[in-house]
């Protein structure tokens, strides 16, 4: 991590490169790099890095750093998809991790605090492109003057769907609810224009809502907005956002799955339209763990792991049929997916061969990417010439997750390698418990403590309300069983006033003694399982 980091810090900061290669000067470089870090934002990603590494001291200076330098009120055109899960992500990630980072914390925290501000300058920033008759946001937006009246309002899926992990966030913590509204806006528009079986397209035209690219599957332009659905239900405990993504798996798997890889299909008809696996799909085995799908998601990495032992790393593009690479989609940026899966897979089963993947992973890196000043991009897998980039990605994910895999006691884990597990902290209604694991990883592998959504202005209150009514969420699984509750409304009502857990246990033995056979069965199933992903944070993590 330092080998690839410090070289852009202490020879290019602060500086934008975007188009023109650098050689790094001081060092003793074969080749120069090209960073793709607009506005400054290198920093962004690895600020989050360097603490979940331990790093305390150059977290401290690399978020004073940012503090000192960054500036948002200037004329550039910026990804309103990008400066999400990187600028707004990765402030509200080290804002919540500031207070395991040895940082001064100003009075009120969580609730209020400098990288807080930023996170909320960045994201007003956004807040114009979607400003839209559907509330599908515009791909890029003018950090000075909103949208160019000339931008096109054709975007990616999951340029429209990769907003509720960090503006709920950034709503939760401000007490200001046009981000989270925003972003359910954009999610509930989005909902209405899947196709009659049930699938979404590539490409959208935010305005006339019809479908330019019509290729429907899991990885590019799409993966991050089903990983939303799902991180966004866990997260925010939302029933809503867990049916559209069920809804959507169940298409999913009569569409596009076959022998547990997943093709792309033409979205209104189902047939195969690319039989390709993307390197991009390799998230999925990880998303398919948190719900506890792991028998599907076993499989399917096990199949993604074959490629990556045939080259020593994932092509973008591999052809399924041919077993190979496809023509101009050969090269391997050193992206984070398939070692992201290993880490929850191996969270949830305790199987080495995710270690090994580990290990691998590591092993091809060091040997066949590291340069002089840094970590190379592969051009070709095939033959592993090296190209003139390093992604963010790499820092921000690929690394971060590499290090969780091995590192099982880590805290963002629930673990004890760093603190004692949760601790209190003041916020507007006082304390709350924050730090007791389940952090949620958004797309940019920026952790998010769900504990801190509850800690400020009314979502406290809202939290507090909750915790007297629990029983009536567990609809989370839209379990039909549930009817049963009806009985003892007005008894269940006493206890959960007062003995929230106590009355969850009471009930269960009064359902299970009032209503025997196969039903009880299964609602006692679904009951567990319930219980076990509101109540467990190491569950959060590995499920």
């Amino acid at each position: 991590y330092s080998h690839a980091l410090y070289p852009y810090i202490h020879a290019l900061y602060p500086y934008i490169h975007t188009s023109m290669p650098v050689t790094l000067p001081g060092y003793f470089c074969n080749a120069s790099f090209l960073f793709l870090f607009q506005l400054r934002t290198m920093f962004f990603p690895p600020n989050v890095s360097l603490k979940v590494l331990g790093n305390h001291t150059e977290f401290q200076r690399v978020a004073s750093l940012l503090q000192d330098t960054v500036d948002f009120d200037i004329d550039a055109n910026a990804s309103v998809f990008e400066t999400n899960i990187r600028v707004v992500g990765g402030l509200l990630s080290a804002h919540l991790l500031a207070g395991r980072g040895g940082m001064e914390l100003e009075p009120g925290w969580p609730c209020s605090g400098p990288l807080l501000r930023m996170a909320e300058d960045a994201a007003r920033k956004l807040l114009p492109a979607f400003q839209t008759p559907s509330g599908m946001p515009y791909g890029t937006v003018n950090l000075l003057s909103g949208v160019s009246p000339t931008e096109t309002p054709v975007t990616c899926t999951a340029g429209v769907g990769t907003f509720i992990l960090e503006f709920a966030t950034l709503s939760r913590l401000t007490g200001d609810a046009t981000f989270e509204k925003a972003a359910r806006q954009a999610l509930r528009a989005l909902w209405k224009t899947r196709s009659d079986i049930g699938l979404v397209g590539n490409h959208i035209n935010i305005l006339s809502l019809k479908w330019v690219a019509q290729d429907a599957g899991i990885g590019a332009g799409v993966d991050s907005y089903f990983e939303y659905l799902v991180k966004g239900a866990i997260m925010l405990q939302d029933e809503e956002l867990l049916n559209m993504f069920l809804e959507y798996d169940r298409a999913i798997q009569n569409y596009t799955r076959f022998d547990d890889w997943y093709l792309w299909v033409q979205m209104h008809r189902g047939t195969v339209s690319m039989p390709v696996f993307q390197s991009l799909e390799a998230f999925w085995p990880g998303l398919q763990s948190l719900l506890g799908n792991l028998d599907s998601a076993v499989r399917t990495f096990q199949n993604y792991y074959s490629v990556w032992r045939q080259f020593g790393g994932l092509p973008e593009f591999y052809s399924i049929p041919q077993g190979y690479t496809v023509d101009k989609r050969e090269g391997y940026p050193l992206r984070p997916e398939l070692i992201e899966s290993a880490m929850y897979l191996f969270r949830a089963t305790g199987d080495h061969t995710y270690l090994q993947l580990g290990l691998d992973a590591l092993e091809s890196i060091e040997k066949i990417t590291r340069t002089p000043c840094g970590y190379a991009s592969v051009k070709d897998v095939r033959d592993h010439a090296l190209d003139n980039r390093m992604e963010s990605f790499f820092l921000a994910e690929t690394i971060k997750y590499l290090y969780l895999l091995f590192d099982p006691a880590h805290f963002l884990h629930g673990g004890g390698a760093e603190g004692d597990g949760s601790w209190e902290a003041g916020g507007e209604d006082g304390q709350c418990v924050l730090g007791a694991g389940g952090f949620i990883f958004n797309t940019e592998a920026h952790p998010l403590d769900p504990a801190a959504l509850h800690c400020c202005s009314q979502h406290a209150a809202e939290r507090r309300a909750w915790s007297g009514d629990q029983l009536s969420h567990l609809s989370f699984y839209n379990m039909s069983t549930f009817d049963i509750f009806s009985r003892f409304r007005r008894f269940q009502y006493f206890f959960l006033h007062f003995w929230p857990f106590l009355s969850m246990l009471s009930f269960l033995l009064l359902t299970v003694y009032l209503s025997p056979g196969q039903e009880t069965l299964r609602f006692g199933k679904a009951f567990r399982e319930q219980t076990e992903l509101v109540t467990s944070s190491e569950d959060l993590m590995s499920e």
